[in-house]
C-alpha cells in the first residue's frame, strides 16, 4: 500500500471513468453491473492516465499498471490510509433526509473561514466516502464526508474508511426500508456515525427536537442544536428566513424542514470558530440545486422542485410545508415513493390521505399510488403531460415530488 500511496502523492488525481481521463491521473477500474472497467486499462493509459490499477494478470509486467486482487478494495484502502495521514477536522454528515443539503450548509459556513474540502454532490457510497477523501488537499484545513445507506452496516463500514472525528445526523427516518428490514435496523445502522466518533472522543452534533438522536446518547461531547426548534425561523413565504444568535439569514430554501439544516450547519460553524455574521452570510448567499428545495418561476407557475428523491418522511414534511404557504392555487404532483417493500402500500395510502386532510389538490403518479385509486392518478409522466395538454396550470404553486426513478424532471410545466 505504501508504494501505491506514493504513486497517489506524485499523482493526487483520481479517476474512475474512461471517459473523463485527467492527464496523469491514476485511473481505478472498478467494476458495474453492466461494465467492467478492466475493459479500458489500455484506453486510459493512451488517454493520459500515469498508473492504471487493474485486475488483470496480463498487465503484471507493464510498469504503468499496478496490478491488484479487487481494485475497489485497494481503492478504499488508499483512501483509508490517506485519512491516517490527516491532521484536520473530519465531519461526518448522514441521516434519512437532507443530509445533502446539511453538507453543503456546511460547507458554506465553514469556508467563510477555512479551506474546506467536501463531498462533490451526493457521491456518498462506498466509492464516493473513498473519493472524497482522496481528493483532500495538504492546503486544506477541514473537511466534510456525506455518508449514504441503504443496507445493515454500511455507514459502519464507511466509518472506518473516513474516521470522522465530528459527526452530525440530520435525522432517521423511512427510507429503503426494503433494503434494511425495519426502522430499528435503519436507526442502528444510522446511529453507527455516532459510535464511530464517540470511539474517536470527537464531538457529535445533535438536533436537541429528535427524541431518536436523543435517545441512550450517554456521551459528554454533544453540542446540543436547535433547542427553540421551527421558532427560530422569522419567516417562510416562500424562502425560509431563520434566526441566527441576535441575526436573520434570509435563505433561498423552501420548507420548514430546512430549519434544522440551517441550524446544523450554523452549530458547526459556531464550534469552529465562524461568527454570527459570517453564518448568516454563507446560508443567505447559498443556492440550492440538483432539484432539492429549488423555487423557480417557470411557464406563468411557481414551482417547488423538491424531486431528486422521495421517502415518507420527506414526502410528509414537503406536504405540511406547502398547506402553509399562502398562494390562490396550490397543487402538488407526487410520483411513487420507491424502496419502501412491505410498508409501501400503507405509506402511499398516507400520502394520500395527508393530500386530503390538508385539503391540498393532488395528481399522483405511479402504480403505487394508483393502487388506491385516488383522484386525478396517472400511470406514467407522459400521460400526466397529456392531461395537462387540456386542463393547462397558470398562476399556481405546484410542488414536484417523487422518487428519482419516477422522472418527474419530464413533466411538461417544467
Amino acid at each position: 500500500m505504501q508504494a501505491l500511496y506514493q504513486k497517489y502523492l506524485e499523482h493526487p488525481v483520481i479517476c474512475t471513468d474512461s471517459r473523463n481521463i485527467t492527464p496523469g491521473c491514476l485511473f481505478f477500474c472498478l467494476k458495474g453491473e453492466r461494465f467492467d472497467g478492466n475493459d479500458f486499462a489500455e484506453q486510459a493509459l493512451q488517454a493520459g492516465a500515469a498508473y492504471v490499477i487493474t485486475e488483470r494478470q496480463a498487465f503484471q509486467n507493464h510498469p504503468n499498471y499496478v496490478v491488484v486482487d479487487d481494485v475497489l478494495t485497494t481503492l478504499q484502502l488508499l483512501a483509508a490510509h490517506q485519512r491516517q495521514q490527516l491532521q484536520i477536522p473530519v465531519i461526518g454528515i448522514t441521516g434519512t433526509n437532507g443530509k445533502t443539503t446539511t453538507k453543503e450548509l456546511t460547507a458554506a459556513v465553514l469556508s467563510e473561514k477555512f479551506r474546506t474540502a467536501c463531498t462533490q454532490g451526493n457521491f456518498n457510497n462506498h466509492i464516493g466516502v473513498p473519493l472524497t477523501l482522496l481528493s483532500i488537499r495538504p492546503e486544506d484545513e477541514i473537511a466534510i464526508v456525506e455518508m449514504g445507506a441503504n443496507h445493515p452496516g454500511e455507514i459502519a463500514d464507511l466509518c472506518r474508511i473516513a474516521r470522522p472525528n465530528h459527526g452530525l445526523i440530520t435525522n432517521i427516518g423511512k427510507a429503503h426500508i426494503e433494503g434494511f428490514g425495519s426502522v430499528e435496523e435503519i436507526i442502528h445502522t444510522k446511529k453507527a456515525l455516532y459510535r464511530s466518533v464517540m470511539a474517536d472522543h470527537g464531538t457529535l452534533f445533535v438536533n436537541h427536537n429528535d427524541s431518536i438522536l436523543r435517545q441512550d446518547l450517554d456521551y459528554d461531547k454533544v453540542v446540543f442544536y436547535a433547542e427553540h426548534g421551527e421558532a427560530d425561523i422569522l419567516s417562510m413565504s416562500p424562502f425560509l428566513e431563520v434566526s441566527i444568535g441576535n441575526l436573520a439569514a434570509q435563505t433561498h430554501l423552501t420548507g420548514s424542514y430546512n430549519i434544522y439544516n440551517c441550524l446544523g450547519a450554523a452549530a458547526i460553524g459556531l464550534f469552529f470558530g465562524v461568527s454570527e455574521s459570517q453564518i448568516v452570510h454563507a446560508l443567505s448567499h447559498y443556492e440550492p440545486s440538483n432539484h432539492r428545495s429549488q423555487i423557480n418561476e417557470i411557464k406563468g407557475n411557481t414551482i417547488i422542485s423538491d424531486y431528486y428523491n422521495a421517502n415518507p418522511t420527506s414526502m410528509e414534511a414537503a406536504l405540511r410545508n406547502l398547506a402553509l404557504l399562502k398562494a390562490p392555487r396550490k397543487l402538488a404532483i407526487l410520483g411513487d415513493m420507491l424502496e419502501l417493500g412491505d410498508i409501501s402500500s400503507q405509506e402511499h395510502q398516507h400520502i394520500i390521505e395527508l393530500c386530503k386532510e390538508f385539503s391540498i389538490e393532488a395528481y399522483f403518479v405511479g402504480q403505487a399510488f394508483a393502487a388506491h385509486h385516488p383522484d386525478h392518478s396517472f400511470p406514467t409522466v407522459e400521460a400526466l403531460n397529456e392531461f395537462l395538454e387540456t386542463a393547462p396550470l397558470k398562476d399556481c404553486l405546484v410542488l414536484v415530488k417523487g422518487s428519482h426513478s419516477m422522472h418527474l424532471d419530464r413533466l411538461s410545466i417544467l
